[in-house]
């Protein structure tokens, strides 16, 4: 399916992108810089942003401290267990 709208930030803005979007027959949601703020786009996020937000919520992997990556890829999967397990269990109760 194709969407009707396409939401993005103010570093999307530009003739181009406009064009290029038209060209397509999409709405665009673009806040222009400078002139409007970009709070009301906020409130549409995907689904990727939040998990990845989530994740970045453990500190140890916003910062890679590990120099094997196997073992930057166990805490990442520990990480992931733990916010499923949050998740879970904040909708059963």
């Amino acid at each position: 399916r194709k969407p009707a709208k396409v939401r993005a930030d103010k570093a999307y803005y530009s003739a181009e992108h406009l064009r290029w979007l038209r060209g397509r027959n999409l709405i665009a949601r673009i806040a222009r810089p400078g002139i409007e703020s970009g709070e009301r786009l906020g409130q549409h996020r995907w689904k990727i942003e939040r998990s990845i937000s989530w994740l970045f919520g453990y500190r140890r992997l916003t910062v890679r401290y590990e120099r094997k990556g196997s073992h930057f890829l166990a805490f990442l999967g520990l990480a992931t267990a733990l916010t499923c397990y949050k998740r879970l269990a904040n909708l059963t109760t």
